[in-house]
């Protein structure tokens, strides 16, 4: 869509400010809870500006992402349902805002925390599914909290340090690379390690 892709160009257009990094932590927060542009075209943007700041970067990003998940949390434990356990303007506006997050997603994601809580919370913070899909839904569920944020600060850590460790080491070289293939990579990535998870506690 075209609002998207301006939208996109807007968030590219903070690497050449110099408040930058702030940008990035602001974007990365409020992705967490409702923004549809993710931080990883910025994140890219300004490490291969300044590539001795990617670590710094990637830092900034990770932990604005996990202030706006917690954010994203709160917001679903407190405000989603009503009294009577109907959903609130506040959840109405997400069903018809945030694409793919409808009524029926939300109560699968309720099944599906019940069996993989950490796993299913890493999947969505280092994978391309929007992040704060499940970061609403954790609190409306009433996920554990800590074990959410346990979840986030690894998943979401993980995917913003890969970006910058790998634009820090390949510089331009890899930036087409990542645009083309990151994505599958997270997903070939998580696949194993979820799968991982699945076998120990098979095994236990």
């Amino acid at each position: 869509m075209a609002w998207i892709r301006r939208l996109y160009d807007w968030v590219l257009s903070w690497a050449d400010s110099p408040y930058g990094m702030q940008a990035l932590f602001v974007l990365a927060l409020v992705e967490s809870v409702f923004f549809p542009v993710p931080p990883d075209a910025l994140l890219i943007a300004l490490v291969l500006g300044s590539r001795s700041r990617a670590f710094y970067l990637a830092l900034a990003c990770a932990v604005g992402s996990l202030i706006g998940g917690a954010a994203g949390y709160g917001l679903g434990y407190f405000l989603w349902l009503g009294t009577g356990g109907e959903f609130t303007s506040l959840a109405t506006f997400f069903f018809g805002t945030i694409p793919g997050f409808s009524q029926e997603l939300y109560h699968e994601l309720g099944h599906r925390f019940e069996t993989w809580g950490f796993e299913i919370i890493f999947v969505a913070g280092f994978t391309p599914i929007p992040y704060k899909v499940f970061t609403v839904s954790a609190g409306a569920f009433d996920v554990d909290f800590l074990r959410f944020m346990f979840a986030s600060v690894v998943a979401r850590s993980a995917r913003f340090f890969a970006v910058a460790a790998l634009i820090w080491w390949f510089g331009e070289p890899i930036r087409q690379f990542i645009d083309r293939y990151f994505n599958l990579l997270a997903i070939a990535f998580t696949i194993l390690l979820v799968g991982g998870f699945v076998v120990v506690k098979l095994l236990l």
